[in-house]
């Protein structure tokens, strides 16, 4: 593994510890050459995986843009890291075993979005916002509106 900070390729690993509930290697490495420390993560892949975007552009999934898509719509919302990893995970996984090897961008925003709505709606509506384009306010209210549909049938219960 190439030091992050001087370039050396004889690196050391000095501990490996299972992470992320056992589903990758969390490997604590020393760069001889600089003194430098870093971690790495291992994880297994089950095999390469393409999005197919919706112009047809084809690109390699990355799991890292997935990971900074989710972070982003998570900012500042009470959720734990661990939570998040193992949602990351849950989600690479569940793309994996779909037994296909070209991946429509559409089915992947879906499953985060599913994710996304199990754990924090808030950060399910700003994923949301991004990945269904809104363009105005009334995009927002239609789209909450749909989260609550019996909100409105309530009031109307009650006021009968």
């Amino acid at each position: 593994m190439r030091c992050p900070f001087c370039g050396n390729i004889e690196t050391q690993v000095k501990d490996s510890r299972p992470a992320e509930e056992h589903v990758s290697i969390r490997r604590r490495r020393f760069c001889p050459g600089c003194g430098g420390r870093f971690t790495t993560y291992e994880r297994v892949q089950l095999r390469d995986l393409v999005v197919v975007k919706t112009n047809g552009r084809r690109e390699d999934f990355d799991r890292d843009k997935l990971e900074r898509s989710i972070r982003i719509a998570l900012q500042k919302r009470p959720v734990e890291p661990e939570r998040v990893e193992q949602m990351i995970s849950g989600i690479v996984r569940r793309l994996e075993s779909m037994g296909e090897t070209d991946i429509p961008s559409k089915t992947v925003g879906e499953i985060v979005m599913e994710s996304l709505a199990r754990i924090d709606t808030v950060a399910y509506v700003r994923f949301a916002s991004v990945y269904k384009n809104f363009q105005a306010a009334d995009d927002f209210d239609k789209f909450v509106s749909e989260l609550r549909p019996d909100a409105a049938g309530g009031e109307d219960k009650q006021g009968a």
